[in-house]
């Protein structure tokens, strides 16, 4: 059980520019809701209070370099025909600033066992009920600290995804952990998002760009209403360092041959994620018995600040990610190795370059409502996009800049997302104990889960 024990808004340390800031077209595509995560530290020498004061005073700091997330959404047009779109609007009057919650709970870190995104942990992050609070009125950034019972903290984040992704919310607590250590640094954001409008105008070649919109339905059916009312479950899955490898050699096989001997067309090996992605998308098609001529996605999320013409400022401080759909049939992922839909997702990953992300963007631009696109991070959420049965979304932490959040009392010792919104939404987290196993967290439909494992194990 938690109890809040104190609420503030903390301001920017310093006057901010008040002025209303672009949104590309990639950030009015993303959730409206906040992208929760969990970081738990173990018992330390440091008071709840001392540690209160330390993040409040550092985030004050911090929110003058990133002032964009102690600012408010507000939807164009005033809430008429601005298509769902909103703006951010900064300025430093009382109604700004991020959300800090201080709270308890009777649990231990050990009664959280393998960090499932429960219900229970999701109690660690604070809540914002859009159906109750407008959009105008919800802080951007969200935190709360929470003393455990064994003397361990956790820090609950939430970011809205409208406002960056996850290379952007990764620099931000980068720098929050620097200013809060009293390291200088002169790390930067690039703010200014208006470097994208020059590729959200008119694209007129023919592009040979993938149908960014793919969400194919169970065959038989019009749409996909009854696959979001069934009940789904969260689980947390352990990849070891042996089965990774072992994954990864079996996607490196043509013929029995390792591809870089066997003449295949990469000149290098299909990575650990690759691999891990295509075991996945293998082992869900499996256990949700689905028929050989159904179609299925699988979304994976593609950087493109270096795939650009010419590519983004670096630290570029926004969105900058497509969520690039890999179209298949069931019957063509179970009949072929592992090696065949390691090659369909590189395929389509290398093949982002400028011209595709002109044509996303584009795409996004023109659609009149673009709420119907947004996916939501709050579970059992209805509305917008559905990426599950038969679809699944997979979105690696691997390589991101969000670890080692050491504030002055060591690095956490877990950090994974706070809740999972929709069947078929899985994560690859590399493990924090260096042995290069790792974690992944799903949401799947509970007549499902059973033989999901099942498969997981047993197709290693």
């Amino acid at each position: 059980m938690v109890i809040l024990k104190a609420s503030h808004i903390v301001k920017p340390a310093e006057p901010i520019p008040e002025k209303v800031m672009f949104l590309s077209e990639c950030d009015q595509a993303n959730a409206l809701t906040h992208a929760p995560s969990v970081y738990f530290y173990k018992p330390t020498t440091h008071s709840v209070e001392e540690i209160v004061h330390i993040l409040m005073d550092s985030l004050s700091k911090a929110l003058v370099r990133f002032y964009p997330l102690a600012g408010r959404l507000r939807e164009t047009n005033g809430g008429g025909s601005g298509g769902g779109r909103v703006e951010l609007h900064c300025n430093n009057s009382v109604d700004g600033g991020a959300l800090f919650v201080e709270a308890e709970s009777d649990l231990t870190i050990d009664d959280f066992g393998d960090f499932c995104p429960t219900p229970e942990l999701r109690s660690l992050i604070p809540s914002v009920d859009f159906d109750v609070i407008p959009v105008d009125e919800a802080p951007l950034l969200i935190l709360q600290v929470t003393k455990l019972k064994c003397g361990g903290i956790s820090l609950g984040t939430g970011i809205s995804h409208v406002v960056g992704d996850g290379q952007s919310a990764g620099h931000f607590f980068t720098e929050w952990v620097k200013i809060a250590r009293r390291e200088k640094s002169d790390d930067h954001p690039f703010l200014d998002r208006t470097v994208l409008q020059e590729f959200e105008k008119d694209h007129r070649r023919i592009l040979p760009s993938p149908d960014f919109f793919c969400l194919p339905v169970l065959l038989g059916s019009s749409d996909n209403l009854e696959e979001r009312k069934k009940v789904t479950a969260t689980f947390m899955l352990k990849l070891s360092k042996e089965q990774i490898q072992a994954l990864k050699s079996k996607a490196n096989e043509i013929n029995g041959q390792d591809s870089r001997v066997s003449g295949c067309r990469y000149r290098y090996p299909f990575t650990r994620i690759e691999a891990v992605c295509a075991h996945i998308w293998k082992c869900v098609s499996l256990a949700r018995g689905l028929k050989s001529e159904q179609e299925t996605v699988l979304f994976v999320s593609v950087d493109f600040r270096n795939r650009v013409n010419p590519p983004l400022p670096k630290r570029y401080f926004g969105n900058a990610v497509i969520p690039l759909p890999v179209l298949s049939t069931v019957g063509e992922l179970l009949s072929n190795p592992l090696s065949y839909i390691s090659r369909k997702i590189r395929t389509e990953i290398e093949n982002v370059c400028d011209d595709t992300v002109r044509a996303y963007l584009n795409r996004i631009k023109n659609i009149p409502d673009i709420s119907t696109m947004r996916y939501s991070h709050i579970v059992g959420n209805t509305q917008g996009a559905f990426f599950g049965n038969p679809n699944l979304l997979i979105t690696s932490w691997v390589g991101l800049p969000i670890f080692g959040a050491n504030f002055g009392w060591g690095n956490e010792i877990f950090l994974g997302p706070g809740a999972l919104g929709y069947d078929g939404r899985f994560a690859i987290i590399p493990s924090q104990n260096g042995d290069e196993s790792f974690l992944v967290p799903l949401r799947l439909q509970v007549e499902h889960a059973t033989a999901f494992h099942k498969y997981f194990i047993e197709e290693i």
